[in-house]
C-alpha cells in the first residue's frame, strides 16, 4: 500500500506525540524485535521505533529491513526515530483520501 503525502502528513501528525515503542540497540536487528515491531503494529497501526547507531547508512539499512519484514510503511525517518504505519484489521486508523 502507497501512501499520499496527505495521508503521511496525516500519520506525522498523529505520531508527534508517540514516543518510541521499540528500541533497537546494540544487537541490531535480530528475530525477537522483529516480533515485537510485529504486535506493536498489530495493537497499535502507528509506531515509533529508535534505532540506535551512530552511521546513517546503517540505520537506512534496518529501516528497509524492517518495511520489508513487516510490511509496514515507513512514515519517515528524524534522526534516530523511523515512524510505522501499518493498518491491523480493525481499523483504528481512518486516513485521508
Amino acid at each position: 500500500m502507497n501512501l499520499s503525502n496527505k495521508q503521511k502528513q496525516h500519520l506525522k501528525s498523529l505520531a508527534h506525540p508517540l514516543k518510541p515503542v521499540v528500541m533497537i540497540g546494540g544487537n541490531g536487528l535480530t528475530e525477537g524485535v522483529l516480533a515485537e515491531i510485529e504486535q506493536a503494529l498489530e495493537h497499535h497501526e502507528l509506531i515509533k521505533v529508535k534505532i540506535s547507531t551512530e552511521e546513517r547508512e546503517t540505520k537506512q539499512l534496518i529501516a528497509e529491513a524492517i518495511t520489508r519484514e513487516t510490511g509496514a510503511n515507513n512514515v519517515q525517518v528524524i534522526g534516530s526515530i523511523l515512524v510505522l504505519y501499518r493498518a491491523s484489521k480493525d481499523k483504528k486508523i481512518s486516513l485521508p483520501r
